[in-house]
């Protein structure tokens, strides 16, 4: 059954710099520039870890945290048509031209639902149904109470110093007939800014989006998840039995999972005391039949233990996904590209689960903006702590924009990053002087600076 994109699309209108859904979501996008990889200490971790929990406490009920991470296969692109450009220069330029590398864009998507929302499930979705938009929507006070709420959240995250966000205009999010926007390149899956082009979409085999096969594989249920998490995991490749070498608890997802894909991570906020009255019944009931079988028995314990944690510890009880979508052109990639997210997920103690049928509503789920629509029975409780666990914290290495540096190479794909050693870090509280040491091998050309 075909059906035209204009009469499906959840997507009303893009206004005042917020997306507008066809159940009177409204969605404020930010573009966020993430700290690189391998440039954070366990102390870092921890810090950037407590501060998204600060930020995303102030969130109020019934909004949606959505970030998106994209990474996609790219090659270094060098501008040939610098002037006064050296021999040298235009050498290293030809020697490292379509150096292949991960390009990586982190977009962060608040969602504020209206009061009485009918949650999405498996059975209902704006993918099969249209609904009119409700009063509070058309709210001027709302929607400005929500835009003071995601600056606080924006404040708090910039003043940790890890992280910087910047609020995305409407030209960006909306398409035009030169470039897509936000919405389009994630509907069509465009590598890079492209005139608008349509593709289809077929779901009925498998997901494909135009001529790219695509795969969705799912961190939704409790009993795939690992035991323990944290803000920080060792990096086996760079540590000893001495020392430990840190990355992100989920970066194996993000910067070195080395293919096209899109890390979607969702924390939905409600109402906290509801949350736990649902609890806490469903704990009863546990209790009555706990005496038929011994997995209520020990369902039972476990909700009384998550209820016993919330109280005590005053934590902030959500709901919770997470799910990778890899794509490639040819389909005979696929299983190449199922053993790299098996692996990356085996090395969080997690277990890999390829989604089959619900994978359309999960992909329709992830249209920015649309985040409000996705099932909730694919979601699972957790706290808000060990749910910032699983962002991506990291990014790839950017070329510094001072005028003077070094060009190094990236430590993961040789790709060149123009470094300033000198001025930058000074700027940027690193260090207090400018003293080098420089040691190369005998005939080496070598100058020291102080």
């Amino acid at each position: 059954m075909e059906k035209e994109m204009v009469d499906i699309l959840p997507i009303m209108d893009v206004d005042n710099d917020c997306i507008l859904s066809k159940n009177g979501d409204v969605t404020v996008v930010f573009r966020a520039e993430l700290p690189e990889i391998f440039t954070l200490s366990d102390g870092d971790y921890e810090a950037f870890h407590q501060a998204w929990v600060k930020a995303l406490k102030v969130l109020p009920p019934n909004t949606v945290f959505h970030k998106q991470d994209w990474f996609l296969d790219s090659r270094y692109e060098p501008d040939f048509e610098k002037e006064d450009q050296s021999f040298l220069s235009r050498s290293s330029d030809l020697f490292f031209n379509e150096r292949p590398y991960l390009r990586h864009t982190c977009y962060i998507l608040l969602t504020r639902k209206p009061v009485g929302r009918k949650a999405a499930s498996s059975m209902f979705s704006s993918l099969l149904k249209k609904s009119i938009v409700p009063q509070e929507t058309l709210s001027r006070q709302m929607l400005q109470d929500f835009l003071d709420t995601t600056g606080q959240l924006r404040r708090i995250l910039e003043d940790s110093g890890f992280i910087r966000l910047t609020r995305m205009k409407e030209a960006e999010l909306k398409s035009s007939t030169k470039k897509q926007g936000l919405i389009e390149q994630y509907l069509f899956l465009s590598e890079k800014p492209q005139p608008f082009i349509i593709n289809d979409i077929v779901f009925d085999k498998g997901l494909q989006v135009g001529d790219k096969h695509c795969q969705l594989y799912t961190l939704g249920d409790a009993i795939d998840l690992p035991a323990l998490c944290g803000s920080r995991i060792n990096y086996d490749r760079y540590s000893t039995d001495r020392t430990k070498f840190s990355v992100g608890f989920a970066s194996t997802l993000g910067q070195l999972l080395p293919c096209n894909h899109i890390y979607n991570q969702y924390i939905f906020l409600e109402d906290a005391s509801a949350t736990i009255r649902k609890l806490e019944s469903k704990r009863l009931r546990l209790q009555s039949l706990s005496a038929y079988s011994r997995e209520n028995l020990i369902a039972r314990d476990s909700a009384n233990d998550f209820l016993n944690e919330a109280i005590s510890e005053q934590r902030l009880p959500v709901k919770a996904h997470f799910n990778v979508l890899v794509w490639t052109d040819d389909r005979d990639e696929l299983k190449l590209l199922k053993n790299m997210v098996s692996s990356a997920l085996a090395q969080m103690d997690a277990v890999s689960k390829q989604e089959t049928l619900g994978a359309p509503q999960i992909f329709w789920a992830g249209i920015p903006g649309n985040s409000a629509d996705f099932p909730m029975n694919d979601t699972f409780d957790t706290f808000l702590e060990q749910a910032t666990c699983f962002l991506n914290l990291e990014t790839g290495y950017r070329s510094s924009i001072s005028p003077v540096g070094l060009r190094l190479g990236d430590r993961l794909t040789g790709k060149p990053v123009h470094v300033d050693i000198s001025d930058e870090p000074i700027k940027r509280g690193i260090c207090t002087n400018r003293n080098k040491f420089i040691l190369g091998p005998s005939g080496a050309y070598r100058v020291i600076l102080n």
